[in-house]
């Protein structure tokens, strides 16, 4: 009879098959220890990751990379503890969204639908249409004016049109499964800016003092400037698309949707949630922190306060950060541009799709949810028109701030209703840091949207 040679073959019969999983066994005196080599860790920990990542990653669109290099530009390092005091803010309201979606099987707006009054829900969701296809637009024209700084010569009307199309052909005719993949991955395009900044000679001590004490100038102007952050990193788009993106992800686990939905979620699915939205977030606020630390450190030091757009930040950089740091803006607006705008012109869709009780989901075919993927194809055209008509694309810009303001105090008091309701959401229902968190954050989106359009006038 064989006998075993040590206390891991004891133990475990087939070490062999544990390892190839990533784990590690160390014998230590009686006990023998379990754990997983870093490499697993750390794939175990992206496999958690999606809808979180990905709606933290959208966040950083084209629109929002050109309102926080003004904001360096602008300021200097004055506005950087903003990224940290709006970090946890959205986090918690993200948390929230993706709670609702995983527990209820329903997206938001179809939660809002069989809860409360529905004309409430249909002005929301027509405002979020408008607020969103003008970003739509903004962000194409940016991603043109990204490709033009590399290659002058290529056609803008071209250039608009040839994105606008594969957005619609990758989210129409790609696999949900695979569509999730390539907007995961999009993600890393952010890092661009991370690498941007690096390349910039920064005074880290002066970034750690703004970064840590808050100041402000009771101006017009950083008022202003201060409210279109908020509106653009605690924004009602990404409300929407972090639900219906939960369910989603159900959908594509194999679970069942809508009326049979229960409410059996594990401990363990709901650790996976939490990780994936406050990485995601983190990420966001991140990448926020090195484009205004980059701008502020390069353009403000240099009394170039005049930014506009993402292509002019990318401009205003290259004398003073190299043609390295012009690049990778470049490609940082194309790259952020193709993940943003399918997130735009998706959480469009499933508000409005969800509030009519249409077929939804980008798990569908085109056959199976035409309405679904006719409002995003109306969405993104829109889009593309806008560039053609005149409108300036930083007064879309304005517009669909103000429309923001408006409606996501609105949706953040159904979002905390619901997500506080337990014959909703049973034993997830939110805790009572998280409920004081997100009504703070409500009163402070009421008061940035009421800053926001007094700076107007």
């Amino acid at each position: 009879m064989h006998e075993p040679e040590s206390k891991l073959e004891k133990v475990f019969e087939a070490p062999a098959d544990l390892l190839e999983e990533g784990i590690e066994l160390v014998e230590k005196g009686e006990k023998v220890i379990v754990s997983k080599k870093p490499f697993a860790l750390a794939k175990e920990y992206w496999n958690t990751l999606g809808p979180g990542l990905v709606t933290g990653a959208s966040d950083d669109d084209p629109s929002g990379i050109a309102t926080y290099s003004q904001t360096g530009a602008k300021y200097g390092f004055q506005l950087l503890w903003l990224s940290w005091v709006t970090f946890p803010l959205m986090a918690v309201v993200q948390e929230m969204c993706a709670k609702i979606g995983v527990v209820t099987g329903h997206g938001l707006a179809a939660n809002i639908r069989h809860r409360y009054h529905k004309w409430t829900l249909y002005l929301i969701t027509s405002l979020l249409f408008v607020a969103n296809t003008f970003n739509i637009g903004a962000d194409l024209g940016a991603m043109a004016k990204g490709v033009q700084l590399v290659f002058p010569n290529v056609s803008f009307m071209l250039l608009i049109i040839g994105f606008g199309l594969s957005c619609l052909l990758l989210q129409i005719f790609t696999t949900y499964a695979r569509y999730a993949k390539y907007l995961k991955y999009l993600a890393f395009v952010l890092l661009a800016y991370v690498f941007s900044a690096l390349m910039t000679h920064i005074n880290w001590g002066v970034v750690l003092h703004s970064a840590v004490i808050p100041t402000i100038v009771w101006s017009k102007d950083q008022i202003f400037l201060i409210c279109a952050i908020l509106g653009t990193t605690i924004s009602p788009y990404l409300f929407f698309w972090q639900t219906s993106q939960e369910v989603e992800e159900q959908n594509l686990q194999g679970k069942e949707n809508a009326l049979h939905w229960k409410r059996d979620v594990s401990p363990k699915t709901m650790k996976h949630v939490k990780a994936d939205v406050w990485s995601g977030m983190f990420f966001s606020n991140v990448v926020m922190f090195f484009i205004i630390a980059a701008c502020a450190a390069t353009l403000f030091s240099n009394g170039v306060t005049d930014i506009t757009s993402a292509a002019d930040a990318a401009i205003a950089l290259r004398p003073f950060a190299g043609d390295s740091a012009y690049f990778l803006f470049a490609v940082g607006i194309v790259g952020t541009g193709m993940l943003a705008i399918p997130v735009l012109a998706g959480s469009t869709s499933y508000a409005i799709s969800e509030s009519f009780g249409w077929r939804h989901g980008l798990y569908r075919k085109l056959k199976e949810a035409r309405a679904f993927y006719g409002v995003i194809i109306v969405s993104v055209v829109i889009g593309i028109l806008l560039n053609f008509v005149g409108i300036d694309p930083i007064k879309a810009l304005i517009y669909s701030a103000v429309a923001n303001a408006i409606i996501a105090p609105v949706i953040l008091v159904f979002i905390v209703r619901i997500s506080s309701n337990k014959a909703i959401m049973g034993e997830h229902v939110s805790g009572g840091v998280a409920k004081t968190m997100a009504w703070g954050t409500i009163v402070l989106m009421a008061i940035s949207g009421i800053a926001a359009i007094w700076a107007m006038f």
